[in-house]
């Protein structure tokens, strides 16, 4: 393996490299005159999000047969972190793993193999950890292996990367000992690495960095004046600050005018001075104006306390509202914010109430309720939610940020994919399973577990249920709906007795019902036929909560159904399966307001598009394992 050019540097030979296994694994007693085996854990890393266990796999188990492989994922979204771990059943096939497999492309980037590292102790002690700065940016990880994996056992390298994959110019080398940490910096530092002289020095944990960067940050003598009069001359400026100490330099930001910015710099020869300055006349009134005197900081300074101010308030005001603060959907245009206060003002103290509106002060349907207490929103919550306000059921449930709300429906979304890819797909070896046979897949969408939700195919045919009736012979499907999809299954009337197939007294007897079950179905059929007649225009909320709890959700797909398929012909099914997860008084509202649908469906769009870049590569590389 070639490594950088390393001028004036000391001559290196290669220290062989031993597994942590070896040294730390425990022995192990033979079992009936069985060989004992042992298992060698490696870490990859800097992999691409779409990496798999199935890839890896296919490349690892070119090496030795595999004990198991682990994709390390996000506990929300289930995105992978760039990392996995690959578990042999020998440490021979690891070491050959290691030496053969390490920064090999998967998926067009390079992936770093390690011996996985259980004991964080020797993580977080930080012994035998190098820092290398200064780095020619052409220096990736390899090459940062192969020039100091001359110096002892390296158990993890890497070269710290910006958002678009490039270098930045430095790097880490952790050694397993200390001494081949010394023997490094001793050989490197100051020497030559691609034309570049490379500073090479003991990792020193940010803790202690940011400690001294505090100390050198309290002996500053640089002092920033701001809120100054424009009227405030050079002179004026420099006599106001030297009563303090001696002062280097004093000057005030002008334009290109030459008139006065409102703020400047003053320079003093030792902090005591400056802080000084800073403690008598910060705050203070001069031609009555009130300045502001202190440090004088970087504008990177600045920039990350003004972050660190920012995440700090937004926390603050996220905790203060945590559990307290209620979100209030699908009411009537006339509800306003006294009205809504009314309402739940029964549950508790309320701080606020707010119906949102736009540009043009019309309601867009939805508001917020703040409570006093976690108590008061929860009971809020339970006696409000599905309540009927005016002509509509309302939904309540605590406000979310809406960045959280998307990372539990991918989450959501994420999690059934999995589980009907192992539903789905057999694994090599198993009963079923043959080499290049198609296969079936799901849905991206389809949030529901079965029985609870229609299943729509691609090509937009409905199922027809188990328990609804089939259609007489030469009966027409509901109109305007794709055959075998009919918007009021659940309303049509039961279809009367099949002839009997003999004839005769006995084909009678075998389809003879009790006369007081018949009677009871003949109001039925009439009563049916009657709702499915009226049944014409919109699905109201008493119908729906007419209807058994099984139907109300197939009622609710068959009305949503055609008006998604209408947007969204390719991905209806998938977007259908999806919005039924939501609340049955919100599928009513978007039945009926169309603003409201188009909105979702848009939502439900963008984690699809997500997803299926993902889930498309995903069957046909799994198929290859």
């Amino acid at each position: 393996m070639s490594s950088p050019n390393m001028n004036g540097g000391a001559a290196v030979a290669e220290a062989p490299v031993v597994p942590p296994q070896q040294q730390q694994q425990q022995p192990i007693e033979e079992v009936n005159g069985a060989v004992p085996s042992t298992t060698a854990s490696l870490y990859v890393g800097e992999l691409d999000p779409s990496v798999t266990e199935a890839m890896l796999f296919e490349m690892f188990n070119m090496i030795g047969p595999v004990a198991s492989i682990r994709v390390c994922r996000d506990a929300v979204t289930r995105r992978s972190l760039g990392y996995a771990y690959v578990n042999f059943h020998n440490v021979v096939d690891g070491e050959r793993a290691l030496e053969t497999l390490n920064y090999t492309l998967v998926k067009g980037k390079p992936c770093r193999i390690m011996w996985s590292q259980r004991d964080p102790s020797l993580r977080k002690t930080g012994s035998g950890n190098v820092f290398i700065k200064n780095l020619d940016v052409t220096i990736d990880n390899k090459a940062l292996h192969d020039t100091f994996s001359a110096f002892g056992n390296i158990l993890s390298c890497k070269i710290a990367i910006d958002e678009s994959g490039n270098s930045k110019g430095y790097g880490f080398v952790h050694y397993e000992t200390e001494e081949a940490a010394d023997n490094a910096i001793k050989h490197v530092n100051g020497m030559l690495l691609n034309d570049k002289k490379v500073f090479v020095g003991h990792h020193v944990p940010r803790k202690e960095r940011q400690a001294k960067i505090e100390e050198l940050r309290a002996k500053f003598t640089n002092v920033y004046v701001k809120n100054l009069d424009t009227e405030v001359t050079d002179d004026e400026f420099t006599a106001m600050f030297t009563k303090y100490g001696p002062v280097t330099s004093a000057l005030i930001s002008k334009d290109e005018e030459g008139k006065s910015k409102g703020f400047g710099f003053v320079n003093y020869e030792n902090f005591a001075d400056a802080h000084k300055a800073v403690d008598n006349l910060n705050e203070t009134e001069h031609n009555g104006k009130t300045l502001y005197v202190g440090r004088a900081q970087k504008k990177a300074e600045r920039e990350e306390e003004l972050r660190r101010q920012y995440e700090q308030a937004k926390m603050e005001k996220l905790a203060k509202y945590q559990g307290v603060n209620l979100y209030v959907k699908n009411l009537d245009d006339d509800v306003d914010d006294e009205k809504i206060r009314q309402e739940f003002s029964v549950y508790g103290v309320i701080t606020s109430a707010k119906i949102m509106r736009d540009e043009k002060e019309n309601s867009k349907g939805f508001g917020f309720v703040c409570f006093s207490s976690p108590d008061e929103a929860t009971k809020a919550v339970t006696e409000m939610n599905g309540r009927m306000i005016g002509s509509k059921p309302i939904y309540v449930a605590l406000a979310q940020r809406k960045e959280v709300r998307r990372s539990q429906l991918e989450a959501q979304m994420a999690q059934r994919n999995q589980m009907r890819m192992q539903q789905a797909v057999p694994m090599p070896g198993a009963p079923g399973y043959m080499p290049g046979a198609p296969m079936f897949y799901g849905p991206h969408g389809g949030f529901m577990g079965q029985g609870q939700r229609p299943v729509f195919p691609p090509n937009g045919m409905m199922p027809r249920p188990r328990w609804a009736p089939q259609p007489q012979q030469g009966q027409p499907m509901g109109a305007g709906y794709p055959q075998g999809f009919n918007p009021n299954m659940q309303n049509r009337p039961p279809r009367g007795p099949r002839p009997a197939r003999g004839g005769g007294a006995a084909g009678q007897g075998n389809n003879r019902q009790p006369a007081g079950q018949r009677k009871q179905q003949q109001p039925r059929a009439a009563a049916a036929a009657a709702e499915q007649q009226q049944d014409n225009g919109a699905l109201t909320a008493t119908a729906l909560a007419s209807a058994p709890p099984e139907m109300q959700k197939q009622m609710l797909g068959e009305r949503l159904y055609p008006l998604i398929h209408a947007q969204q012909p390719e991905y209806s099914g998938k977007i259908t399966g999806m919005l039924l997860e939501m609340d049955n008084g919100e599928l009513l509202n978007l039945l009926e307001e169309q603003a409201a649908l188009d909105s979702k469906i848009a939502e439900a769009m963008d984690v699809l598009k997500a997803h299926i870049s993902v889930d498309a590569e995903t069957p046909a590389e799994e198929t290859k394992a």
